[in-house]
């Protein structure tokens, strides 16, 4: 029994998780907390981490290809020369690793920025610009934004920021 790649029909990958599961295989779907706009509103949803992909556990010596090739919402197994690319286990143990209690998988919130990169704050500040200043405490960041004609450094959460 290997890990393999599975392409799913465009956002499709929930009724792809579901059908494999029916047909018996053990399905991975790596999701994470992804902010949407949506009539002006800023909200959370769980997405995939990988669109369009899913892994599955099985053993192509049983003849689970087809099985699984054949499952509703499911595009194709992944594969390089027409073999499918089985992938070790210590990929899947990774991001397991960085699920959180929720089963949702734990994101770098503030994207690799580095300080002195322009950022913009979504939400009760009305998208203000400021600089990246740094990682601080239990999920927030440091910006510079300029106001009046000062520099402030303000912390927020993480998760209100994007690039500029």
């Amino acid at each position: 029994m290997r890990w393999f790649a599975v392409q799913t029909q465009p956002r499709l990958e929930l009724w792809a998780r579901s059908n494999l599961w029916q047909r018996g295989f053990e399905v991975y779907l790596p999701l994470y907390a992804r902010r949407r706009r949506h009539a002006r509103r800023l909200d959370t949803i769980a997405s995939p981490l990988f669109p369009s992909y899913l892994f599955v556990r099985a053993d192509l010596l049983r003849g689970d290809r087809r099985r699984i090739d054949s499952a509703p919402g499911v595009g194709r197994m992944v594969a390089f020369a027409d073999r499918p690319a089985a992938l070790a286990d210590a990929v899947i143990a990774e991001i397991r690793g960085r699920e959180g209690p929720d089963g949702l998988v734990r994101l770098d919130p503030t994207l690799g920025l580095r300080p002195g990169v322009p950022i913009r704050i979504e939400g009760a500040s009305a998208d203000q610009l400021g600089l990246f200043d740094g990682h601080s405490e239990q999920g927030r960041v440091a910006v510079l934004l300029t106001l009046l004609g000062r520099q402030l450094r303000v912390q927020v959460p993480a998760e209100r920021i994007s690039p500029a």
